[in-house]
């Protein structure tokens, strides 16, 4: 493998990751509830990240950020892992990680919208083309026709398509923040503030709605725990890594482009694994909206 390859093989591997940890997250929330799979899972991940940060930083803990990291960092923590999530892992329950996938296509979109309402980035005519692309892409898969009539109507659970929408806008905002609390910063660190923020967001939840009792049962459930473990391990801790190294051999846009694969490359787990019929036009909208991400950075 040439070197010159080696960041859009780690953007595909990131992929395969992302997959990997939303199938695991979904069977895991279906058995133990969402809440609870989010709070283990941004522990081990913490952990996973923690260590390896030890390994190549010579730092457990996120110790030497500024002032200025900590707050935008956990800003976005906030919004992304704990909010954005909330409503992203109630989504793999509701309509599961392939259509939750695909929904979540739409975040890069809306961060380049974002961009240009909050910070005045430029929108270019192919940007524009490349969102109405995706949302194309999306509407062809959550929209059908009613029987008997040309009346459109939605295929999909309303409640899981509003939560998986809500999880694309918290990842959207999360990352602006991100952006904007990162500067030169360790890319590696800055996701350890950012899922100290969510842990703290879920801990007071989890103390608000009284669902310690859940995660305790969430623990003991040996096959559940395995399930988060899995996609705490390929998730926070390997995809992100991966996510990382690919950004150093590849430009941003080559990267994304790669990693947003993943409503496709979910398709066959689907599949194999949890036995969904698949329509041939869902196929065909997972690899529009695909083309709509590609057209938006490149």
């Amino acid at each position: 493998m040439k070197l010159n390859n080696l960041g859009e093989l780690a953007a595909l591997m990131t992929a395969f990751c992302w997959t990997i940890s939303g199938i695991s997250f979904e069977s895991a929330g279906k058995k133990v509830g969402s809440i609870a799979v989010n709070y283990i899972r941004l522990i081990l991940g913490f952990i996973f990240v923690s260590l390896y940060s030890l390994a190549t930083r010579g730092l457990f803990f996120p110790a030497d950020a500024t002032y200025h990291n900590w707050i935008w960092l956990s800003l976005s923590g906030f919004i992304g892992f704990f909010l954005g999530d909330l409503f992203l892992f109630q989504a793999y329950v509701e309509i599961g990680s392939r259509i939750s996938m695909l929904i979540m296509a739409s975040s890069p979109p809306l961060t380049a919208l974002l961009e240009f309402i909050l910070l005045g980035e430029k929108l270019k005519i192919d940007s524009l083309l490349g969102m109405l692309i995706t949302v194309f892409g999306i509407s062809i898969v959550i929209l059908g026709k009613e029987q008997g009539s040309n009346k459109l109507v939605v295929n999909h659970s309303k409640k899981g398509l509003i939560c998986a929408f809500l999880g694309a806008f918290g990842q959207a905002v999360g990352l602006i923040l991100s952006r904007i609390g990162m500067g030169n910063y360790n890319p590696l660190a800055a996701t350890q503030i950012r899922i100290i923020a969510g842990f703290v967001g879920f801990t007071i939840l989890i103390f608000a709605l009284k669902k310690f009792g859940d995660v305790k049962i969430a623990i003991k459930d040996k096959d559940a725990m395995k399930r988060v473990t899995l996609g705490a391990l390929f998730g926070p801790f390997i995809g992100v890594t991966l996510s990382l190294l690919s950004l150093q051999y590849t430009s941003a846009g080559i990267s994304s482009t790669i990693t947003s694969i993943t409503p496709v490359t979910i398709i066959p787990f689907s599949v194999f694994l949890f036995k969904e019929k698949i329509r041939p036009k869902e196929i065909m909208g997972a690899i529009i909206s695909v083309i709509g991400v590609a057209i938006l950075f490149l």
